[in-house]
């Protein structure tokens, strides 16, 4: 078990939670349809991730070889591609679309992938 992967797991969680409820409540008053659904999808995936975070963390065991590479690549994937959202759907229904956020949520997307390939080889 690895307190550290549990607690970053687990915090992950708990701020799909709050965001989730922040879009759901404020930003559906400022929002349209496609920005809200945009913005629940990176909750989404914060969410599916931080759970995937957490099963790591408790069978950190028998995950050692690529353990490192493979939790990093989930954390900073939550990062780049779920906050990435957040923020273009935020600025999109401000108006003040911020573009530069667009590239990095694909980088995002091709980390979670890494970390779902890592996590597969670790097993095979």
């Amino acid at each position: 078990m690895d307190q550290s992967i549990i607690t970053i797991g687990a915090t992950f969680g708990a701020l799909a939670v709050i965001f989730g409820a922040f879009g759901a409540h404020a930003l559906k008053k400022i929002m349209n349809e496609e920005q809200l659904k945009n913005y629940e999808t990176g909750v989404k995936y914060q969410m599916y991730h931080a759970i995937v975070l957490l099963i790591i963390g408790f069978n950190s065991d028998s995950v050692p070889v690529y353990q490192n590479i493979m939790v990093n690549s989930f954390i900073i994937g939550i990062i780049l591609f779920s906050f990435s959202i957040y923020g273009l759907s935020i600025s999109a229904a401000l108006n003040k679309k911020i573009s530069l956020l667009g590239p990095v949520t694909p980088i995002g997307g091709l980390l979670l992938v890494l970390g779902w390939i890592l996590l597969i080889w670790n097993f095979l």
